[in-house]
C-alpha cells in the first residue's frame, strides 16, 4: 500500500494516476474528498483529514510500504522553517512508529551549497529532509528547482500587460522542471522497491534558460509581444504582501529567490538521468498559453 499526501495537487494528482495506472494499490489523504475525480475515488481508499495531524496519519499509514510527502503551501506562516517542520513531525513519528519503509518528499536543490543555510522555503524543505532521514525508514527528497507552473501566477500581466515579473537578473540561468516530471520521478521512486538508504534525486528539467530567453519563447509561443520586468527585492516582497502572503512568509520566498541567484540551484551537476524531458516551450504550448487564451 502507497499512500499519498496532497493527491489534488498538481504532482499529487500526476503521482496518484500513475500508480493507479500500474496497478498499485493506493491510499490517499485528502481534506475534501470530494475534490478527487470520481474515478479516482472509485479505486483508491480514502483517508478524510489533515496529513498534519497524527491521528490522520495513523489511520493512513496503517500497514502501508511507502509515503509520498508534500508540505502544502501556507502562505499565513509567520515562520515557514517553523511551519514546515512542525507539519512534518508527526508524519516522521509515525512513519517510525508504523514501520513504513520508504518516504519520498518533495524538497529542493541547494544541499551542501554556500547559501544552502539561508535559502528561506528551501532552508526550510532542507530541514524536512533531515527529519525524515532519521525516522528510520529509506528516504529519498525530491531535489527540485523552480516549477514552471509558477509563471501560471502572472497569467493576467502576460495577458493584458505582454510582462511577467520577477527579482532575479534577466540574463541569470535558471533551472526549470514541469510538475507532471516530477510526479513522473516520483512515480518511478514509488515503484521501484530495490532502493534503498537516504538520499536524493535531482529533477533538473530538460534545460537552463534565462528570464529574457523564457520571454522569448512565450512570446513565438503565445504569438504576442512578452518580457520580463525585474523589480528591486523590496517592491516584490511588498507585491507578495500584498497578495496575501505574512511579512515572514514573504521574507522567506525573497531569500529563496536571492540564494538561486547566488547558485543554489546549480551544486548539482546535469546528466542525462537527472534532465527530465518537458521543455519549457513544451509548457508554454499546452499550458500557459490555454491559460492565457482563456
Amino acid at each position: 500500500m502507497i499512500v499519498i499526501t496532497a493527491p489534488t495537487g498538481q504532482i499529487g494528482r500526476r503521482v496518484v494516476n500513475r500508480l493507479l495506472a500500474a496497478g498499485t494499490p493506493v491510499r490517499v489523504i485528502v481534506r475534501d474528498p470530494a475534490r478527487l475525480p470520481a474515478e479516482v475515488r472509485e479505486r483508491v481508499e480514502v483517508v478524510e483529514g489533515s496529513h498534519g495531524d497524527r491521528d490522520v496519519l495513523d489511520k493512513a499509514l496503517a500497514g502501508a510500504d511507502s509515503l509520498f510527502w508534500l508540505v502544502p503551501p501556507n502562505p499565513r506562516a509567520e515562520d515557514v522553517h517553523a511551519y514546515f517542520t512542525g507539519f512534518s513531525a508527526p508524519a516522521c513519528e509515525a512513519v517510525a512508529d508504523h514501520g513504513v519503509r520508504r518516504v519520498v518528499n518533495v524538497s529542493a536543490l541547494g544541499r551542501g551549497t554556500p547559501v544552502a543555510g539561508e535559502a528561506g522555503h528551501v532552508t526550510a524543505s532542507l530541514a524536512v529532509d533531515d527529519l525524515f532521514a532519521g525516522s528510520g525508514a529509506d528516504f529519498r527528497a525530491l531535489a527540485l528547482p523552480t516549477f514552471m507552473e509558477n509563471l501560471l501566477r502572472q497569467v493576467e500581466p502576460i495577458r493584458s500587460g505582454g510582462e511577467f515579473v520577477s527579482c532575479s537578473p534577466g540574463d541569470r540561468k535558471a533551472r526549470l522542471c514541469a510538475t507532471r516530471d516530477i510526479g513522473d520521478v516520483a512515480a518511478d521512486l514509488l515503484l521501484d522497491g530495490a532502493w534503498s538508504g537516504v538520499g536524493e534525486v535531482p529533477v533538473l528539467g530538460p534545460e537552463d534558460l534565462t528570464q529574457d530567453e523564457m520571454a522569448q519563447i512565450m512570446s513565438e509561443v503565445l504569438e504576442r509581444p512578452v518580457r520580463h520586468r525585474r523589480v528591486p527585492v523590496e517592491e516584490y516582497r511588498a507585491g507578495l504582501v500584498r497578495a496575501g502572503m505574512t511579512e515572514g512568509a514573504s521574507r522567506s520566498m525573497v531569500e529563496m529567490f536571492l540564494a538561486k541567484d547566488a547558485g543554489l540551484d546549480h551544486g548539482v551537476e546535469r546528466t542525462p538521468r537527472n534532465s527530465t524531458p518537458t521543455t519549457f516551450r513544451r509548457w508554454c504550448e499546452e499550458e500557459l498559453k490555454p491559460a492565457v487564451s482563456g
